[in-house]
């Protein structure tokens, strides 16, 4: 008996992908096409290499678990800070005979993060006593002029992961400040340009329904979609439990639950950070493992889904003609997002996601970085 290697060969039709999934906007064929040679497994004797901008608590942690998880062969941190940079740099060599063998170098300049597979920035303005929102966020598009050309000057073949905080309205800053001379928009392809987004809320979602169901969280699927903030939406309807759907078990199982119940847990989950922040002072190591997971799945060419801040045009009714970044669950790989899942979304979902796109549409109008 011939053995079957393949749903091809079993008769699936190869048209099913398209009915998953879809492409990002803007994606250009030329970088399809380029995109499709990153898809191929790295080299093996290519050396990975990451860079980090940001050496503060979550730049730090970032670091420290990319480099326990063995991800990269070179780790190059950039700060404005140099005596404080150069002592993470030591205290992290010092460490170097019980950890797997990683260069690590360091430099307030960026010509150190030449030839980078992978670029995470952390770095951000922090808000002053009386500062508005508003103003904050111009202090950090100010910053990320001086941060994201260079970097993608070094290395224009990279992958680009923003960490920074608000962190869907700082991607698409960083997406628009990708090309170089720094007057030159747009440089990267979107599919290259992400945020971490709702990846850490989704985390932190899923570990919460685990612990009353008594179950492991890798066995909840479950997702926080649309800004990593206040405005996050849960995708309720799409709630599994190792593979049984969540809502509709429920209410064949007669068991009552109202909306007023379902908001008060986003809000926790929303919240569950704030928490943290008053406890320590700041949050630093789920974030660490969250964005290496990114890190993980993105350089090597895993496919697995995360949901991340990405250009979301055209997806749930958002316009083809608004350039928002905001949190969907995208298959991730060597070239970037690869695929993003055709997620059925309720009416009530979608209207949250909409509204969502919209808070950060305006927004972004007031930053005068549109074409």
């Amino acid at each position: 008996m011939k053995k079957t290697s393949s749903l091809s060969e079993l008769g699936f039709s190869d048209a099913a992908t398209t009915a998953f999934f879809r492409q990002i906007k803007d994606v250009a064929a030329s970088s399809s096409a380029a995109a499709g040679d990153a898809d191929a497994p790295s080299q093996p004797n290519h050396r990975i290499k990451i860079s980090i901008v940001g050496a503060g608590n979550v730049g730090m942690a970032i670091a420290q678990t990319i480099l326990t998880q063995d991800l990269a062969d070179e780790i190059a941190l950039v700060d404005a800070k140099p005596e404080k940079l150069r002592g993470e740099m030591l205290d992290l060599q010092h460490a170097a005979a019980f950890l797997p063998r990683v260069r690590i170098v360091s430099g307030t300049y960026y010509a150190v993060t030449a030839g980078s597979d992978l670029a995470i920035v952390t770095a951000g303005a922090r808000q002053l006593p009386g500062e508005t929102r508003l103003d904050l966020l111009h202090r950090n598009v100010a910053l990320f002029r001086t941060v994201v050309p260079p970097l993608a000057q070094h290395s224009p073949d990279a992958l680009l992961l923003v960490v920074s905080n608000p962190v869907d309205v700082l991607t698409y800053v960083a997406w628009k400040l990708s090309g170089f001379p720094p007057n030159r928009l747009s440089g990267f392809p979107p599919n290259r340009v992400i945020g971490s987004g709702t990846n850490l809320d989704s985390s932190r979602f899923r570990s919460l329904l685990a612990d009353h169901l008594e179950v492991n969280a890798q066995d909840v699927q479950a997702y926080m979609v649309g800004e990593h903030g206040d405005s996050s939406v849960a995708l309720w309807s799409s709630i599994s439990i190792g593979g049984v759907p969540m809502l509709s078990s429920l209410r064949e199982s007669d068991v009552e639950f109202e909306q007023a119940v379902l908001e008060r847990i986003r809000k926790a989950v929303v919240g569950s950070a704030y928490e943290v922040i008053r406890l320590k002072g700041y949050t630093s190591w789920a974030i660490g493992y969250s964005v290496a997971s990114l890190a993980r799945s993105l350089l090597r060419n895993q496919h697995r889904i995360h949901p991340i801040s990405l250009l979301a045009s055209g997806f749930h009714g958002i316009p083809d003609d608004r350039e928002v970044f905001l949190s969907l669950p995208a298959v991730l790989g060597r070239s970037g997002v690869i695929r993003i899942p055709s997620v059925q979304l309720t009416e009530e979902e979608g209207k949250r996601l909409r509204k969502s796109a919209q808070t950060l549409w305006e927004i972004q109008q007031q930053l005068g970085l549109a074409n």
